[in-house]
């Protein structure tokens, strides 16, 4: 769970060889409660087993089902897209510096249509925002009033 909280909050980089914190629960050693939430998971996602990222949450099944429900709920189709939402996914694991989402939120992005024209313009942005951000930050710029309404 560390481990998750870690990568969350951008400390955690997955690429780096870190050893995890947990080990995995698979499903066949699951108990009840987390094999229900895998059960939705895979039912939902129409995929054959649950992401590495499950896996770990399950050795706290609260927090799997806590995080499950509301992921399930966030990235469903609304007034934003499931491509849009994924593809803002993808940009805060960006900035966050999540290998592990970065990874998951690229290939979700790419199988609900993102090309790779798409993923470029999004980095563009990506970097663009987070250089002027520091900027502003750092100078410390007040908000103009015809924004502040």
């Amino acid at each position: 769970m560390e481990a998750t909280a870690r990568c969350l909050t951008g400390r955690f980089n997955a690429a780096k060889t870190e050893s995890p914190m947990t080990k995995p629960i698979n499903s066949r050693k699951a108990s009840p409660a987390v094999r229900a939430v895998f059960d939705d998971i895979k039912k939902t996602r129409n995929v054959p087993d649950v992401n590495n990222f499950w896996k770990y949450l399950a050795n706290d099944p609260a927090l799997l089902k806590r995080t499950w429900e509301s992921v399930k709920e966030t990235m469903t189709p609304g007034a934003l897209d499931p491509l849009v939402k994924e593809m803002i996914y993808l940009a805060v694991s960006v900035t966050n510096g999540c290998t592990y989402c970065i990874a998951s939120h690229t290939a979700a992005a790419r199988k609900a249509g993102m090309s790779d024209a798409m993923f470029g313009e999004l980095m563009a942005v990506v970097g663009m925002a987070n250089e002027t951000n520091r900027l502003a930050n750092g100078y410390r710029v007040p908000v103009d009033a015809a924004f502040d309404k």
